[in-house]
């Protein structure tokens, strides 16, 4: 069988599994809480708070080699460095399984955001993100950040950026990405790889000029919460797989009609069932991360 990499899945500190609300309001990250705090109409989490430990089981159950830890797009600084130690301790501890992106605001001004770039290799990071400038309250334009990314394309870092589709419902914490910006950064930085979640919004097929752009990649984050599974042959139709990096979006709970706890099993079913090479997309992966 095919080895399968899931290249976006969020973890948090114990401490933040414990009181997830509570640890939310102690340090102000609203954003965070309205997204990934609330429950469903009927009293389902929208996710779960998993261990290091509890997700290994969950790979090894769908087959999974390896999982890529991504950070959140936080407000604060502060926070910023409490989610980068605890991944940093992660991928040491499992080094032949987790690999991990660092995470940053411009908030915490031009010295400190260049450093964490500058030692994330060194830290045992292999990217950055998931960032999203609109959800964390600064213009992509930004020039701390327009620095920390070219310096993320000198050092081969690739990031992660969080889109919305133009199209999505609304939904509690919904922030617009406007697809232009993510044209825009990839032309600026053209030497920089940039993975847009989420199908990236569906930009290339919004805009046939994305399909042309070497350095753009997107992932699969949360597909069955967004699309229907026709999303996979409309892609397939219109962007080369080498394009695609499998992402689940867990601890999220994608099927929550189903179950009442995040997996990745029936996600990976899905992938194979439309048609996906799952064994293609990790090579991808594996190239965009240099692992």
């Amino acid at each position: 069988m095919s080895s399968i990499i899931d290249a976006h899945v969020h973890l948090y500190p114990p401490e933040v599994n414990r009181d997830a609300i509570g640890w939310a309001r102690e340090h102000s990250e609203t954003h965070w809480a309205i997204l990934c705090t609330r429950q469903r109409k009927s009293g389902q989490w929208v996710q779960g708070f998993p261990s290091v430990d509890e997700l290994l089981l969950q790979m090894d159950r769908a087959g999974v080699e390896r999982s890529v830890l991504l950070g959140w797009y936080w407000q604060f600084p502060e926070t910023c460095a409490v989610q980068n130690d605890f991944y940093a301790a992660c991928v040491k501890a499992h080094p032949d399984r987790l690999s991990a992106f660092a995470t940053f605001t411009p908030a915490g001004g031009r010295e400190a955001t260049l450093a964490i770039v500058n030692s994330a290799r060194e830290r045992g990071f292999s990217g950055l993100g998931e960032l999203s400038p609109h959800s964390q309250g600064f213009d992509i334009s930004d020039p701390v950040f327009m620095e920390a990314m070219e310096l993320a394309g000198d050092l081969r870092l690739p990031v992660n950026l969080h889109v919305t589709d133009l199209k999505t419902g609304p939904y509690p914490g919904r922030v617009e990405t406007p697809l232009r910006d993510f044209l825009w950064l990839a032309h600026k930085c053209q030497h920089t790889n940039f993975i847009l979640a989420h199908w990236g919004g569906r930009l290339p097929l919004h805009n046939e000029e994305a399909s042309e752009l070497y350095n753009v990649f997107y992932d699969t984050a949360a597909s069955p919460l967004i699309y229907g599974e026709d999303i996979w042959r409309q892609w397939l139709e219109s962007v080369p797989m080498e394009r695609v990096l499998f992402g689940s979006d867990y601890p999220l709970n994608l099927y929550p009609a189903r179950s009442t706890t995040p997996e990745m099993v029936t996600f990976i079913e899905e992938a194979r069932r439309n048609g996906a090479d799952l064994g293609m997309l990790a090579r991808t992966t594996r190239r965009v991360l240099h692992l």
